[in-house]
């Protein structure tokens, strides 16, 4: 199954997600069956292993419901499978554990098996509506295991038993090309040509190489051929989120940088009346590994809870068998079910700590690469996009320490560069409520959105930052002293730490060495960086220049890995001037501002890097003041654990 084939969502190359797709296309889906076949060489992944926990999220008086035949043929490419060795007994046990009840239909007789298969189905179809009928006639009722089935028949079943006297039927060597030489080998064409002829094809097929009557008659017709199901083609079911006005969830800022927030409680309150105002189309998701409250988004259980099919304990907090806040302890769950939801014509959010989002990260390059094919194919519509929220980011995680500390998915998205890829750093609450309107109203995109949890200063008012969002990149002149000329150093960020570094080093510079020209830009859409001939969201070369110049120093504070700011503005004037300090793997559980010593990006560092680029007659006085606030942070953060005052409480102030 690929993108190009109609009826598919899901693509088969990387294994691990059938499940996980299944179970997202049936949540709000009432009257959706989806069949899930999972090989046993699948089975065997760490992801599809997982899976199987998402019966116990189904709620059968809302949602459709979800078969999986996990097919046992005994072999992978060169070897034989775990489950595929185990007796009946066991995967009976395995499956009934997992919360299911489980049919065996086994066999090598193509007739026997198909007329058991074909009666198994229909006893699980019918304890599946009565599951259903039950649980919408008695809401709340814990119900009972599901069905499920055990398909167990010979690999390459039908094929050619014996090739150049190795068994190949039943054996680890029909996994590929039973027979690979039918060009240069008569003996293998033949059997080749036996082989096909054992289907009967002149029964099948008129002189026209049509279906026969008789045949054709037996397809379903309409949407009811898999190839026209609407739900394989989300885009035909979608409906426009009813989004409320993001303004009005906006911070007031009088003045930049003088009061601290969390913005992504702001969040929070957006999203959780998106959830109300989208109550009765039932359209919309969030999906979260137990970190929704930790992540400032708790707001949403004003008016949601958390889904669980269990038994529900009175000391529970918002937890209900129909809530479509969706927390698992499975970054591919949330992940797999949210794209199952969106590729059958939904929208959500999936909101995780920055540092475990690679632990899905492949699952979203997969996705970006369906949605790079399926653009191309006029007959898919657009669907809603992904949108990933990283919160707990690297520079914030003071507590938990390196093991929490990682931007990588801002590269692994990079690579997606082309059509469908977009990264946002919004610095602010209200540049976070712009960049969320403008990801729940896109389609066919996968949408990064990094920004921090804890209490941050805030920069823009609502206006300022739906302007600055707009533009993906901006001059903060109130920050700089160029006055609309050419500075002798251009400060940059992006990200919401390095903002802070960057306008702090520009008070410092400006405090100490007003003689100095600075222009301070702030980028809160990456892909703006890229040539326009790399990226649509590429800006055209004047208007870097406008914010860059062209060819004076750049220090570039960034919220990742510093090669990726390289990698984005290769082909731009000049990039050997751009000089670049993020996240380079130095971490522990420490202090905020002892996180950005440690990466060379602090104000202090950052103020040393300029007057060294610019060589101006005041630089060493005021290197060797940065040196010092440096070695005092040295001491007084070891010494009282926790930051300086001047920097734990620095705000902005005319300088």
């Amino acid at each position: 199954m690929s993108v190009p084939t109609p009826g598919s969502i899901h693509e088969g190359g990387e294994l691990g997600y059938v499940l996980v797709h299944a179970f997202g296309a049936v949540f709000d889906n009432p009257d959706l069956l989806a069949v899930a076949v999972i090989g046993d060489g699948e089975a065997e992944t760490g992801p599809l292993e997982g899976s199987w926990k998402g019966i116990h999220f189904l709620d059968p008086a809302r949602d459709g419901a979800v078969l999986p035949i996990l097919h046992l043929n005994g072999y992978k490419i060169s070897g034989p499978t775990v489950l595929g060795r185990e007796r009946d007994g066991t995967i009976r046990d395995l499956l009934r554990g997992h919360g299911y009840d489980p049919h065996v239909v086994a066999g090598d007789d193509p007739f026997s098996v198909h007329t058991d298969l074909a009666e198994t189905l229909d006893r699980c179809w019918a304890r599946i509506r009565e599951i259903q009928d039950d649980a919408r006639r008695h809401p709340g009722r814990l119900r009972g295991p599901w069905p499920a089935i055990v398909l167990r028949t010979p690999k390459g079943w039908t094929g050619p038993k014996v090739v150049d006297g190795e068994p190949v039927e039943g054996t680890f060597r029909a996994h590929q090309v039973p027979l690979a030489n039918v060009r240069q080998n008569p003996a293998h064409l033949a059997m080749l040509e036996s082989w096909m002829r054992s289907y009967r094809p002149e029964e099948l097929f008129d002189d026209g190489g049509r279906l026969v009557p008789a045949v054709a008659a037996l397809a379903p017709s309409g949407d009811r051929r898999m190839s026209a199901n609407p739900h394989a083609n989300g885009g035909k079911l979608l409906v426009d989120l009813d989004l409320p006005d993001f303004t009005a969830y906006a911070l007031p800022v009088p003045r930049p940088a003088t009061e601290y927030h969390e913005s992504t409680r702001q969040l929070g309150l957006l999203l959780r009346d998106v959830f109300r105002r989208n109550a009765r189309q039932r359209n919309f998701r969030l999906f979260c590994p137990d970190e929704t409250n930790s992540n400032r988004l708790g707001a949403v259980f004003e008016v949601e809870n958390r889904c669980f099919g269990g038994p529900i304990l009175d000391i529970d907090d918002h937890v209900a068998h129909d809530g479509r806040v969706m927390e698992v302890l499975s970054e591919h769950s949330c992940e797999g079910w949210l794209e199952g939801y969106l590729l059958t014509g939904r929208h959500g959010l999936f909101a995780t700590y920055e540092a475990f989002a690679m632990i899905s990260a492949s699952m979203a390059v997969q996705h970006a690469k369906w949605l790079e094919e399926g653009i191309k194919l006029e007959w898919r519509r657009p669907i809603a996009s992904l949108n990933v929220l990283l919160t707990s980011t690297c520079w914030r995680n003071d507590h938990n320490g390196f093991s929490h500390q990682g931007p990588g998915l801002i590269d692994t998205m990079l690579s997606k560069k082309g059509a469908v890829a977009r990264i946002y750093l919004p610095p602010d609450a209200n540049c976070l409520l712009s960049v969320a309107d403008h990801c729940l109203r896109s389609r066919n995109y996968v949408n990064l959105i990094v920004i921090d949890k804890q209490p941050q200063l805030q920069w823009l008012d609502i206006d300022a930052a739906r302007t600055h969002c707009a533009r993906g990149a901006s001059v903060w002149s109130w920050a700089g002293n160029d006055d609309g000329h050419d500075p002798d150093v251009v400060l940059a960020a992006a990200g919401d730490v390095p903002t802070l570094e960057t306008v702090a080093a520009a008070w410092l510079i400006r405090k100490h060495a007003p003689e100095l020209r600075i222009r301070v830009v702030n980028v809160v859409d990456l892909m703006t960086l890229f040539p326009p001939d790399a990226h649509p969201h590429g800006i055209d070369p004047q208007a870097f220049v406008d914010l860059f110049t062209a060819d004076r120093p750049v220090v570039f504070a960034f919220h990742g890995y510093q090669r990726a700011i390289h990698e984005i503005v290769h082909g731009r004037p000049a990039t050997d001037r751009f000089h670049v300090r993020g996240f380079n793997e130095q971490g522990t559980t420490t202090t905020p501002f002892d996180m950005v010593v440690l990466n060379g990006m602090s104000r202090y560092h950052l103020c040393i890097e300029a007057l060294r680029r610019v060589q101006d007659a005041r630089a060493p006085k005021l290197v060797e003041a940065c040196q010092d606030m440096l070695a005092r942070h040295q001491r007084y953060v070891r010494e009282h654990l926790e930051d300086m005052p001047e920097v734990r409480d620095w705000t902005w102030s005319e300088v």
